[in-house]
């Protein structure tokens, strides 16, 4: 599988005056495949922000490697800029232009006429709104509008970092289904993100760095399924009695929440059934019992932030 991004021994150090440098990227490995939503995660301080800004040239590496569209970066990227779109923190826009009047003239600088302009409005929910000043726009509207500054190129690659910051729910909806779009049309997306259950339902592939270094990485749901216990959650309305009737036929029963916990794989949950029944007892839930990704970023972490 052809690689959009490649990140082998990625180092970023910022050099004080005095003392000891501060390393934001420490040794970072990294491979994104071509096409589909790859989420790109970690806590605070871990240098997501910072390699995103190494990817796209804006700081240079202290040591390392990399390659965006299998061009080193950032010597060659110049030959590749026109298929890369990107938001990285907030977008830049003139606050007294309108929407239409700031992508037109972003447009211009690259060739790009009045089609694209009216495309990219439209993909973010904006076309109603495009003449309106951007100083009256709302943080998520700004969001919107960066993004359709980013797809004005109509890239192969996009690079976003936390692109539904200031969205409300409807929103991120509508960003999430353009975002799966954009990535099941043969782009590739590459998404920075603190919305762990955004990203879940977003992203087919992610990674997650912590002090600068790659802690995991892989398909979203190969990780979730490794990751995951073998046991069953089972929910009956006496759920008392129902850890007494599973103990007793040999289980390991552990309450969680309004929930037991059964030490058996899912291909057992007949059984358990079968015992509850027995004994009068009928389940209100059965299901295996999966681990989010929040609840994996927390445990290979340690951190409770997820902060860019």
């Amino acid at each position: 599988m052809t690689a959009v991004i490649e990140v082998e021994g990625l180092r970023k150090e910022y050099r004080r005056w005095r003392g000891t440098p501060t390393v934001a990227i420490h040794g970072l490995d990294l491979t994104v495949p071509e096409g589909g939503v790859f989420g790109f995660l970690g806590p605070n301080g871990s240098g997501k922000t910072t390699t995103i800004r190494c990817l796209l040239g804006l700081v240079a590496a202290t040591a390392g490697r990399a390659a965006v569209l299998g061009r080193p970066t950032p010597a060659d990227l110049p030959t590749v800029m026109r298929q890369i779109g990107a938001i990285v923190e907030t977008p830049a826009m003139f606050p007294t232009m309108t929407a239409r009047e700031n992508l037109e003239l972003f447009g211009a600088i690259d060739g790009i006429g009045p089609r694209r302009v009216e495309a990219s409005l439209a993909a973010v929910g904006l076309a109603d709104r495009a003449d309106e000043k951007v100083h009256k726009y709302s943080l998520g509207m700004r969001q919107r509008l960066g993004l359709a500054g980013a797809l004005l190129k109509d890239p192969a690659l996009l690079v976003l970092d936390e692109p539904v910051n200031g969205l409300d729910p409807a929103g991120i909806r509508e960003i999430r289904e353009l975002l799966r779009r954009l990535g099941a049309e043969g782009r590739t997306v590459f998404l920075s993100s603190h919305l762990l259950s955004e990203v879940e339902q977003t992203c087919d592939q992610v990674a997650i760095i912590d002090r600068g270094r790659l802690l995991l990485s892989g398909r979203v749901d190969d990780v979730l399924s490794a990751a995951s216990r073998p046991s069953l959650l089972v929910g009956l309305d006496d759920p008392v009695a129902g850890a007494d009737a599973l103990r007793r036929a040999g289980l390991d029963v552990e309450p969680t929440g309004t929930l037991l916990r059964v030490a058996l794989a899912p291909s057992q949950a007949a059984h358990v059934t079968k015992l509850l029944a027995d004994v009068g007892l009928y389940v209100t839930e059965l299901r295996p019992d999966t681990v989010s990704l929040e609840e994996l970023f927390l445990d290979i972490t340690g951190r409770e932030e997820v902060a860019a």
